[in-house]
């Protein structure tokens, strides 16, 4: 079942001799529960369109539709509302907030929405991504790895029907952007989270379903299964 369309989607930044084409008719599906990396170089349109997916920004032309919902189609806090709960994002910056500890962070989203977080669920996210030693302790005494797992079960914390990631080792060493890599990889298949990627790494790209290949705003690649499949 698909849970993401994008249907001729354009993005045109200025207008004229100026105007530059960061998107040029991207279509293309993603699969419930499937786990997909988007590889380009900087500059090639990865990131836009991240944004446009994931109802951050708007496409200049195009659709967008997350679990069977036009994004278009809604006004911005129609947009806000449905991106909360539906969409988790993890990116190179960890967002976390200094004041709250590892367990406030984590469950802020679900609190901002008005609900009470599933504590079985977000518990069992935590001890997941090796967290529960720290569901205490400030952003600023964890390393730079167990902030980013705390940007991740913060994403997951919703149940969102989508996870976009941004470059989500970009600021972290070799060591741990494979230990934060693999526990994305454990998430995907033990929650069958769907999780759309954006990397420049080809060795990245490797732990996922599917990899698309994005160059000058346009795809030139985008049914490339990975040797390793689901099993």
């Amino acid at each position: 079942m698909k849970i993401l369309k994008t249907k001729n989607l354009t993005k045109i930044y200025g207008a004229g001799e100026t105007a530059v084409r960061a998107l040029d008719n991207i279509s293309f599906e993603v699969e419930r529960g499937e786990f997909v990396a988007v590889v380009g170089t900087s500059g090639s349109g990865k990131s836009t369109m991240l944004h446009m997916i994931g109802g951050l920004d708007r496409p200049t032309s195009g659709e967008v539709i997350v679990d069977g919902r036009t994004l278009g189609d809604m006004n911005d806090e129609e947009l806000t509302i449905f991106r909360r709960r539906n969409i988790g994002f993890v990116f190179q910056q960890y967002n976390l907030i200094p004041m709250l500890n590892v367990w406030e962070n984590v469950i802020l989203p679900v609190k901002l929405d008005g609900k009470k977080p599933q504590k079985e669920y977000v518990e069992m996210v935590i001890d997941t991504l090796g967290l529960r030693s720290r569901i205490s302790n400030w952003p600023n005494m964890l390393s730079g790895g167990q902030q980013q797992r705390v940007a991740i079960a913060r994403a997951l914390a919703s149940k969102p029907g989508i996870l976009l990631c941004d470059e989500p080792t970009g600021n972290l060493d070799s060591r741990t952007s494979q230990d934060v890599l693999g526990l994305l990889k454990v998430t995907s298949e033990q929650f069958h989270q769907t999780i759309v990627m954006i990397t420049h790494s080809e060795e990245i790209a490797q732990l996922a379903d599917r990899i698309l290949r994005i160059e000058d705003g346009r795809f030139v690649e985008t049914g490339m299964e990975v040797s390793h499949g689901k099993g």
